[in-house]
């Protein structure tokens, strides 16, 4: 394309010097320039001319650059998060007047990356520094040999992590990295957002409209009514629980049984909220009072003193906020580098240095707030400043154990208490002791629904589905179940579970009983590891039975894990690629790829924690 000065206002040096800059724009960007150019003077393009009559109007400046209102919006998502955010960050920007297209990342073609001007990226990390699931592929692909050139490329980054974890927001922060390294331009900074992420994603979202606004020609000033990204704000949801009634309360284990799983139904009568089966429950629990009573001796602050616990200047005394509004049994790096600004101890300045890492790690493990309070005191401050450096009570998410069509207006939960030893003390999960020792039916719970799209039933009530869910994991397979038997689904079905004691710990053992009786559910396979002299597992029992297992795989099965992620999702996942290797006559990277195209087509679903 050449403009020519024949029948142009332009002389022969502006004729060149916009010549000089086509060759710098991109396709789209080529047309705007000549559709403006047509429309409001004489100018031939090459081949053909465009002729108007001449007007006044002075030329775009050289420098000027056209950018696309086009914005894309990948997201990699575990438990549903980084999905919502994604949606709700779309809907906002639609509102600013930008084009946008929101996908997952297993389902965005990478191939596509290279015409992708404006790019955001919602990222959860997974594991010990993992990428989600339907983040996998995309990532292998950026940061392998055939990741493109992205000179052209504007992004930015919210990335999603828990800081108790070492490698927090990991994956954020190798996409942000990566996307630099090929050449792109960050529009936006990355953030870092912990558990309580409502506000960081909100300003980051602000921020990304200001630096897409700034680039598009004549447009810089901030952006006006941009606020959180969320849901409806006269539903319940995350930032506005309800407080759900609880129904009924019953220990699933019985007598003699190591372990305490707590079987909960709620009410969500008055509610409005719906939820799949698949889905999660978040809950917003309090703090043991044995809990407060010891942190509130040691810190000796005035219990009934008024202190601010949140931006919004919503003010609780000392010990309501340290029971319901923030987190003061789990310690995290973070909060040790900022309650060291609140003391004037040595070693706890010592601990915190560079170099001092693994003795950091080994203090963190196991602890909580009152260890600090008590190692690290005394603590010369107010009570408003101690707890600005204390992270918002997050909530805890449990796979949901039933279906609403089976259970209208209700929702149940399998919940295992926590308790353990560490440094002398008896230490207890949360919510699952709340649940445990304190929670009585007619007791309100603030909850609300967090949709899964990456755990779902198939579409297609006729395909085979296998389940992989030993102990609590067995939650959301009782809701698939529920599900099917009211749908009358006619596809097979396969059970994997497992638990120490048969006696004791078979959980929902009659409910399985019957739908083997009433042919709901095909096959199942059960593992009590603490029966036998040799422990035997759910992998064990999908060994035993590889043949078959890969021949439903043959069929179109869709398998699905829950449970444990750190020790038994590893597991049942080698597991699986051996049989795989095995049963298909495949090398290991055969297998490998098969269950990665498996997980594209979402026939390898994962709801590990």
């Amino acid at each position: 394309m050449q403009l020519q000065v024949m029948n142009s206002p332009f002389n022969e040096e502006q004729a060149e010097l916009l010549n000089r800059l086509l060759p710098t724009l991109t396709e789209t960007q080529k047309v705007w320039l000549c559709g403006y150019l047509a429309a409001t003077q004489s100018v031939a393009a090459a081949p053909g001319v465009v002729e108007t009559q001449p007007t006044a109007v002075t030329a775009p400046s050289p420098t000027a650059k056209v950018i696309s209102k086009e914005v894309t919006v990948l997201y990699g998502s575990q438990t549903g998060n980084a999905q919502r955010l994604a949606d709700s960050t779309g809907k906002t920007l639609e509102k600013q007047g930008f084009k946008v297209t929101v996908s997952s990342m297993s389902d965005f073609k990478p191939n596509q990356l290279k015409k992708v001007e404006n790019l955001l990226i919602v990222i959860s990390t997974h594991g010990e520094g993992e990428p989600p699931d339907n983040a996998l592929s995309f990532h292998e692909f950026l940061h392998g040999r055939r990741a493109p050139k992205l000179d052209g490329l504007r992004f930015s980054v919210l990335s999603l992590g828990d800081s108790s974890y070492e490698f927090f927001c990991q994956t954020g922060k190798e996409f942000d990295q990566k996307l630099e390294d090929l050449g792109g331009t960050r529009l936006y900074e990355r953030v870092d957002c912990d558990l309580d992420f409502d506000e960081p994603a909100a300003e980051w979202v602000k921020g990304v409209i200001g630096g897409l606004s700034q680039a598009q020609e004549g447009a810089v000033s901030e952006p006006s009514g941009v606020s959180a990204p969320q849901t409806d704000t006269t539903a319940y949801n995350r930032t506005n629980p309800f407080e759900a009634e609880v129904l009924e309360n019953l220990n699933l284990n019985g007598r003699g049984s190591n372990k305490e799983t707590r079987h909960l139904e709620i009410s969500l009568e008055g509610s409005g909220l719906t939820y799949e089966p698949g889905d999660s429950l978040g809950i917003y629990p309090e703090n043991d009072q044995e809990l407060v009573e010891l942190l509130l001796k040691e810190i000796k602050f005035d219990p009934n003193e008024s202190v601010t616990v949140n931006k919004q200047g919503t003010t609780r005394s000392l010990k309501e906020a340290l029971s319901t509004q923030f987190e003061i049994t789990v310690v995290t790096k973070p909060l040790l580098e900022q309650i060291a600004k609140l003391s004037t101890n040595n070693e706890l300045h010592e601990l915190i240095l560079p170099g001092s890492e693994v003795k950091l790690k080994e203090y963190i493990k196991g602890r909580d707030l009152l260890d600090v309070v008590r190692d690290y005191g005394p603590w010369g401050t107010s009570a408003q400043e101690f707890v600005a450096v204390l992270r918002k009570m997050p909530p805890r998410l449990y796979s949901i154990a039933s279906s609403l069509s089976a259970n209208p207006d209700e929702v149940h939960l399998t919940i295992g208490a926590v308790r353990y030893e560490a440094h002398g003390r008896e230490r207890k999960g949360v919510c699952s002791i709340l649940c445990a020792e304190r929670l009585q039916p007619g007791d309100n719970l603030p909850i609300f629904i967090q949709n899964n799209q990456n755990f779902k039933l198939p579409e297609n009530p006729d395909t085979p589905i296998i389940m992989v869910g030993p102990g609590t994991g067995v939650a959301p397979f009782r809701a698939f179940m529920q599900e099917r038997e009211e749908i009358a689904a006619e596809g097979k079905s396969w059970m994997f579970f497992g638990d120490q004691h048969f006696v004791t710990d078979f959980l929902y053992q009659t409910e399985w009983q019957k739908w083997l009786n009433d042919g709901v559910l095909t096959k199942m396979d059960v593992a009590f590891s603490r029966d036998t002299e040799e422990k035997v597992y759910v992998q064990h029992r999908m060994l035993e039975n590889s043949k078959e297992l890969f021949e439903w795989v043959q069929e179109g099965a869709v398998v699905y894990i829950c449970g444990d992620e750190k020790h038994m999702a590893h597991d049942v996942h080698n597991t699986l690629l051996a049989i795989i290797e095995k049963e298909g006559n495949l090398s290991r990277k055969e297998a490998e790829a098969y269950l990665a195209n498996m997980q594209q087509q979402k026939r390898y679903q994962r709801d590990v924690y």
